[in-house]
This record gives C-alpha cells, sequence and structure tokens, in this order.
C-alpha cells in the first residue's frame, strides 16, 4: 500500500461519508488509527509513521473544509488519551492531561497530529459528534450517543478495516413525544 493509494482510499471514504452525513459546524470528530493494521500487522507491531502522516495530512483538510475539530485516539499505552487542539480542549472545557505521543506510545497518527497541530494537548474524555476508526481500534467510547453506523464503499484502507460512526440526540418520551419542531 503506497501513500497515494492511502490517500485516495481514505478520501474516497470521507467523501462518501460526509455525502451522508452532516455534523455540526465547529463539531468534533474522532480518529481510531492503527498504523500496524493498515501495513497488514497485527496492532502495535509495526508502526509507521510515514502511514501516520499521509493518513493526518489527508484527513486534516478534508474536516477543515466541514469545519470540524479533529481528536486522534491514542493506543493503549496510553489509556487511549485523545490529542487535539488547546482551544478545543478549553472551548469544550476538557481536563488536559500531561503525556507526549510516542510512535509506540500514542501512535503513529497521535506523533503525525502532534506535529502537524498548532498547540496540541492531550485529553482523557471527550465526547465526539462522529468518527472514523482505521484498524478497529474502537472509538465508540468517545463518540456521543446514540452512534449511527455509516457505510462507505471503502471497507478496508491498506489492510485495515474501516469504521464509521455519527450521532443523534437521544429520542426519549413515551407515546404523545414528538422529535421535530412544529411549524411556526
Amino acid at each position: 500500500m503506497t501513500s497515494d493509494d492511502i490517500k485516495t482510499s481514505l478520501t474516497t471514504a470521507l467523501n462518501e461519508y460526509f455525502d451522508q452525513v452532516t455534523l455540526p459546524e465547529n463539531g468534533l470528530f474522532v480518529l481510531g488509527f492503527s498504523s500496524s493494521e493498515v501495513m497488514g500487522a497485527w496492532m502495535g507491531q509495526n508502526s509507521n509513521q510515514a502511514v501516520g502522516e499521509t493518513v493526518i495530512n489527508t484527513l486534516l483538510p478534508i474536516l477543515k473544509k466541514h469545519h470540524l475539530n479533529l481528536a486522534v485516539q491514542g493506543c493503549q499505552h496510553i489509556n487511549r488519551a485523545l490529542l487535539l487542539e488547546r482551544e478545543v480542549a478549553d472551548r469544550r472545557g476538557y481536563e488536559i492531561v500531561s503525556v507526549v505521543p510516542q510512535l509506540h506510545a500514542g501512535g503513529a497518527g497521535q506523533v503525525a497530529a502532534y506535529k502537524a497541530f498548532k498547540d496540541p494537548v492531550e485529553v482523557e474524555r471527550i465526547v465526539a459528534d462522529g468518527g472514523m476508526d482505521i484498524g478497529d481500534t474502537q472509538i465508540g467510547m468517545h463518540v456521543r450517543w446514540v452512534q449511527i453506523p455509516v457505510k462507505t464503499s471503502v471497507k478496508e484502507i491498506g489492510a485495515a478495516h474501516t469504521t464509521f460512526l455519527t450521532s443523534r440526540p437521544k429520542l426519549i418520551g413515551g407515546p404523545r413525544a414528538i422529535y421535530e419542531w412544529p411549524e411556526k
């Protein structure tokens, strides 16, 4: 899998995702990502910084076009902490924690995002509006309820399985409840 192949697959997948989903302006998009899985190895066994940089550098301009912020999930060695811009963490009231991602403690995606972000910080918990998982890293814990899977034609990037999520507010109430504001 070349950088061009990764970029093409990722761009196609994200364009299909955003054809189906509209996340709120200034919303939060979470990326779970294993460069090892993209390369055909078990998660954490073949981390590849070039793959991380290709993914992050492809993803950021697409998210910017949709007025979205990126949070990158780290690996288990930093307890799945999330890297994002300090301004986003501050605006959302997230508690910042102390760790700097490394290739084998955070992962290639976090290291690439750390380099690409203006003022990166780590937080332990977020509530994202949607996201993408490359390599079955389990991003669901970071996406608000109710989560909705989104299908694209891109089932894998390299050897890594892809999954997309969006979300919607919970529908609460009983038989008399309605879920859309009536026309005025």
